[in-house]
């Protein structure tokens, strides 16, 4: 799937209405991007922390969607650590995530998110457990 493909899949989905664009594929790295409106400030006029653990999720869900892409698979983010470093007010943040372990039922990112400067704003590890299409079909 291409970079384009993956940002029209995502429309009219969370994923759009918080406006993260996926603006990198290769190999099993991905990253994306926020352009930060109004609609993403807490009422201080800063960037809610939901933002920065909504952009990491989304980011290592999508890349372990494309890692299962073909076979009857599908990835649920189950866990997300998050620690916010600093704050931001205005401008774009942009995270890359890392693939640190490819098992058979969990794959676990590094989710690094930084600011315009790239000053290291966010850090989040995410696991999402890998369950049998079928499975699922069910609940």
């Amino acid at each position: 799937m291409t970079i384009e493909e993956l940002n029209n899949v995502c429309k009219g989905s969370f994923i759009d209405l918080i406006a993260i664009k996926f603006i990198e594929l290769e190999g099993e790295d991905i990253a994306g991007s926020i352009e930060i409106t109004d609609a993403h400030l807490q009422p201080a006029g800063y960037v809610h922390g939901g933002v920065y653990i909504s952009l990491a999720e989304t980011l290592a869900g999508a890349a372990s969607s494309l890692l299962l892409e073909g076979v009857d698979k599908i990835a649920f983010g189950t866990t997300v650590n998050s620690q916010h470093i600093a704050s931001v007010k205005e401008g774009k943040i942009t995270a890359t995530g890392k693939l640190i372990h490819k098992g058979i039922f969990k794959h676990i990112w590094d989710i690094k998110i930084t600011d315009d400067s790239g000053k290291l704003i966010s850090i989040s590890r995410v696991t999402n457990s890998i369950k049998e299409l079928k499975q699922t079909q069910d609940q």
